[in-house]
């Protein structure tokens, strides 16, 4: 059942299951990160434990139940799924069932890990009105505009092909605080309109050079890179906090000892003289 299957279908599959005497041990299902709705886990326990029912008219004892991935790394969102999950679980798959509950939160642990930094390469005004309703307008007669980016969906924003991705971006400069937001969207470097990463957001006006800055980008972003318009890898930099790489020296580890890392100490703007690195 990689690809999935129907409640219908559920029973068919069963059947030809024990006519070929194939073991069918439980049940998966995933629901993408790209679903808003949290009450979608409601129908997929609930279409589970039909499954389960099925299966045991087959003489089959199935004891693994895998509600699979779709977690995007926030603490929001895993909060809110588990508020729905589990008083369904004590429901249908109670503790004494002798059913093991599996999930894949591999997305929740690595997301966090990375921050994407993108330079903008381009910009263009168009009028303001050209951008559909889903964004406070800034005024009838100010200026809207289009940034292209040097990375995109052939890059490190593949899994937005297939998901909504909650991208936000925050400015990598600074400005005042009273500085005007302007109507703005972001494309990547192809020229595909499919390359559209954010729709419609708020921004100050950037320049050509000036860097936007992604979070949580650590899932689905370091596949290997597209032959579209010849895309490279980005670089990768690992940083870390002066109390941590102290903590570390103070443990023994030393640069010697961790080849091909680049620390640069986060939230922090070095001097060339206090700048550091580890050469491999």
């Amino acid at each position: 059942m990689k690809f999935g299957a129907t409640l219908k279908n559920c029973r068919h599959i069963l059947e030809c299951a024990k006519e070929l005497d194939v073991q069918i041990i439980g049940v998966k299902f995933h629901v993408s990160s790209a679903c808003k709705e949290s009450q979608v886990y409601v129908h997929a326990l609930s279409d589970a434990r039909c499954v389960f029912d099925m299966a045991g008219e087959f003489g089959f004892t199935m004891n693994i139940l895998d509600i699979g991935g779709g977690f995007t790394g926030t603490e929001f969102q895993l909060e809110e799924v588990n508020h729905v999950i589990s008083p369904l679980l004590d429901v249908y798959f109670p503790e004494g069932s002798g059913i093991k509950i599996i999930s894949e939160p591999g997305s929740y642990y690595v997301s966090s890990a990375f921050t994407l930094a993108v330079n903008i390469i381009a910009k263009k005004v168009v009028e303001s009105d050209k951008f559909s309703s889903g964004v406070e307008k800034t005024g009838s007669d100010e200026p809207a505009f289009v940034y292209y980016m040097n990375d995109g969906v052939y890059g490190s924003f593949a899994s937005k092909l297939s998901e909504d991705l909650n991208t936000i971006p925050e400015v990598h400069k600074k400005y005042k605080d009273d500085e005007p937001l302007f109507t703005s969207s972001l494309w990547g470097p192809s020229c595909d309109e499919l390359d559209h990463i954010v729709e419609k957001c708020l921004l100050p006006e950037l320049n050509v050079g000036d860097w936007l800055i992604f979070d949580n980008m650590g899932a689905d972003s370091l596949h290997e890179p597209s032959a579209f318009n010849d895309r490279q890898r980005p670089a990768i930099y690992y940083m870390m906090s002066f109390s941590d790489w102290y903590e570390m020296q103070d443990a023994g580890i030393t640069s010697d000892t961790m080849k091909n890392f680049f620390f640069v100490p986060s939230c922090i703007q070095l001097s060339q003289e206090d700048s550091f690195s580890t050469e491999a």
